[in-house]
């Protein structure tokens, strides 16, 4: 991986949507076939590769000139899914974000304004020409939005330790279905027991954006980066889905300590995940 000593390296988690080969129009449809066909498809770590190597140059170019062919491609009962990378997309919402995220000095630092100020005006005139475009992956550095977990369940968990020639892996699949129903069911039960909150807010977002694709899709949440500064036995023990589900519930039957307990075990967790960001 390419040494960048200005920039903190992201330790992502990601949330991904696999829609079905049938459901992109040709010629992108064909593009797709093809590529599945390939044996040296990259990986999530190489589109990181790849995106640190673009801050190198002066002055760093934060969003690549043209948009990523590759995907993420998975084999579904048979069915051939695909999650394009859309990586031109995903930076210009990166960059949207950064300001949140860095302190203004630091962000000067990395991504000088008039870069920021050019990458803006590029992004307004690609909305101009693609006004329905949306992500097929959703990242976040640091942690895994709680939100994420109302999608998933702890049974479609899966927890590769590793080796030393693969990382862990930490991951969860969920048909679309699946995924909107826990969704709506966990916003009525919410706004039942208060009336606004960040957790409805983000529920009511990502609902939002997984109405956007095809209703046999896959949807994949991925703990990505975040296994290699985690411990094992810690990734062994996380369970945010249950815990996820137990605090829905619970509150759906009235259990207001119940849910408090299941909230507060999520949100120790990941505070705690979070709180490496700073010890890095």
């Amino acid at each position: 991986m390419p040494k960048v000593s200005s920039v903190i390296v992201p330790y992502a988690s990601y949330l991904r949507v696999y829609e079905p080969l049938a459901a992109f129009p040709e010629p992108e449809r064909g593009h797709w076939a093809r590529y599945a066909r390939r044996a040296d498809r990259p990986s999530y770590q190489d589109e990181l590769r790849r995106s640190l190597a673009d801050l190198l140059p002066t002055p760093p170019v934060p969003v690549p000139v043209h948009e990523s062919g590759d995907a993420f491609v998975l084999n579904v009962d048979g069915v051939l899914c695909v999650c394009p990378w859309r990586t031109r997309l995903r930076g210009w919402q990166a960059l949207r974000d950064l300001g949140t995220d860095l302190p203004a000095p630091v962000l000067d630092a990395v991504l000088p304004p008039v870069v920021r100020r050019q990458a803006v005006q590029d992004h307004e005139r690609w909305l101009a020409r693609n006004p329905d475009a949306r992500p097929w992956i959703r990242s976040s550095t640091w942690h895994v939005p709680l939100t994420w977990f109302v999608l998933v369940a702890d049974e479609e968990r899966t927890y590769e330790k590793g080796s030393a020639e693969a990382a862990p892996v930490l991951r969860y699949r969920t048909p679309m279905v699946q995924a909107r129903r826990r969704v709506a069911r966990s916003l009525r039960t919410l706004r039942d027991a208060i009336d606004e909150g960040p957790m409805i807010d983000g529920l009511v977002d990502v609902g939002r954006w997984l109405e956007e694709f095809h209703p046999r899709s896959l949807v994949e949440l991925d703990y990505g980066g975040l296994v290699h500064v985690l411990p094992g036995d810690q990734l062994d023990g996380d369970h945010s889905a249950a815990d996820a589900a137990e605090g829905i519930e619970a509150l759906r039957n009235g259990d207001g300590k119940a849910a408090g307990e299941a909230y507060g075990r999520l949100v120790t967790r990941w505070r705690a995940v979070r709180d490496r960001r700073s010890a890095n």
